[in-house]
């Protein structure tokens, strides 16, 4: 399940996004537009800022703006930057794996084999679409 962290993220990408016409955008028209703290919303967009998504100018006429296409945001990077691992388990985590504690046969456990699917039909999915399916979808 994502976090409302990662859906208000996603959410102030999309907003950018539609805006992109304006130079910035204020964290304040965000934040009203869709019921976010402000102070919540300023932390989600500085961790934006951090991994290369989004640039900020201060003082008048100032905000936040998209420094990347749309197209070359992969929903998975928005997911794993603020959420952390897709996988359902830590044992099928490319990025973030770990040895689950109660499975005594890794190679062997069934439920592994399953959620490996999973995370395989999932990063299908997420690695190919981008803020600019979402955009084109709204």
């Amino acid at each position: 399940m994502l976090s409302k962290k990662t859906k208000y993220a996603f959410h102030a990408l999309t907003y950018l996004g539609k805006h992109r016409d304006q130079k910035t955008i204020l964290i304040h028209d965000i934040a009203e537009e869709y019921g976010i703290s402000h102070k919540f919303l300023e932390n989600i967009l500085l961790e934006l800022k951090k991994a290369g998504v989004l640039g900020s100018k201060k003082g008048k006429g100032g905000g936040y703006y998209l420094i990347k296409e749309p197209k070359d945001i992969p929903l998975s990077k928005v997911i794993r930057l603020l959420d952390g691992p897709i996988a359902l388990l830590p044992c099928v985590s490319l990025n973030y794996y770990e040895p689950c504690v109660e499975c005594k046969n890794e190679a062997a456990c069934g439920l592994r084999s399953v959620m490996i699917q999973v995370r395989d039909e999932m990063l299908n999915v997420l690695e190919n679409k981008t803020l600019a399916d979402i955009l084109d979808r709204e």
